[in-house]
């Protein structure tokens, strides 16, 4: 499952445009690997196409135990990073750590914290489902909260100039 979530900022305030989860799997298509990721290639470029945003926030590359997962999630995150190329816009990464304690103020949080969390600070009427859906909202929120001071940004902000 590969999560998004699309917030804005309107003075202080950030409000969710839109959340989900896409899980490269379709009824009736084939399960085949490239088939799913064409199909969240698909998925996140018109997401990209119809909310035009300005970055793209996405969680840095971390250490698995179990390698197969942590290939076939990488290949998921490279199809993200091709259709942010795609639109020629930014982006920034966050370890885990940062995005936890950006949003929840601790970087064990569990992914029930980060739920109420989002749900409270994006005001939502209930905790956004699937967990992958919230954990890129609080991506999104992390960078709102830290994009314009982080070293990531101003790293990438540069590159691109």
């Amino acid at each position: 499952m590969t999560g998004y979530g699309v917030i804005n900022i309107e003075g202080n305030h950030p409000y969710c445009l839109e959340y989900g989860g896409v899980s490269g799997l379709a009824k009736g298509e084939s399960n085949l690997f490239p088939d799913r990721l064409r199909r969240i290639h698909t998925k996140l470029y018109a997401l990209l196409e119809r909310h035009a945003p300005d970055v793209v926030a996405v969680e840095d590359v971390f250490y698995a135990v179990n390698a197969k997962s942590a290939l076939k999630l990488g290949q998921a995150r490279g199809v993200v990073l091709l259709a942010a190329g795609q639109f020629k816009i930014p982006l920034v990464e966050y370890s885990p750590l940062e995005i936890k304690k950006a949003v929840v103020g601790y970087g064990r949080a569990d992914k029930a914290q980060i739920q109420v969390m989002v749900r409270t600070l994006l005001n939502l009427k209930e905790e956004p489902q699937p967990h992958d859906a919230a954990d890129a909202l609080a991506i999104a929120l992390c960078h709102a909260f830290n994009g314009s001071q982080s070293r990531h940004s101003q790293r990438r902000w540069k590159k691109l100039s």
